[in-house]
């Protein structure tokens, strides 16, 4: 059984799977940075100074401490049950960003790997018609001209 699993890990698919994992944690790492630090401040200042991730909604008071909360963390604290919107913003807005990478990723190597079939060409034009026929034609079918060889 531990040949068989060693086989199995060791397999290039396993391996390029894993590393893909890797660097797809530490991608989403860079791309929440992104939203957060770079991106949600200046929609939030356009938008009259909203910090998006502070934007919650109370659905049931704490039990600890009484509202208002200023922040989700404030209100979990305090035992509050909360909508916490802004932070789904956020993440929608991750998302996006890492659908759009994946997506260009993918259609860069895709344009690397795939490569147009050669044309053949099988017809020519037919020199008193200019219609196409094929190559080895000796009589146009459409204008029924004799072709020279």
């Amino acid at each position: 059984m531990w040949k068989d699993f060693k086989a199995f890990v060791m397999r290039g698919n396993v391996l390029d799977l894993a590393v893909a994992v890797v660097i797809g944690a530490a991608f989403s790492g860079i791309v929440k940075s992104l939203v957060d630090d770079i991106i949600m401040p200046p929609i939030g200042l356009i938008l009259g100074k909203v910090d998006f991730s502070n934007m919650f909604l109370v659905l049931r008071d704490g039990t600890k401490a009484p509202p208002p909360y200023t922040t989700p963390a404030m209100a979990k604290e305090a035992g509050a049950v909360t909508l916490n919107y802004g932070a789904f913003i956020n993440n929608i807005i991750a998302f996006l960003i890492v659908a759009a990478a994946v997506f260009m990723i993918v259609r860069m190597v895709t344009r690397w790997y795939i490569k147009p079939a050669p044309v053949t060409v099988t017809t020519k034009p037919c020199p008193f018609c200019t219609l196409a026929i094929p190559l080895a034609a000796k009589r146009c079918p459409n204008c029924t001209a004799e072709i020279a060889a």
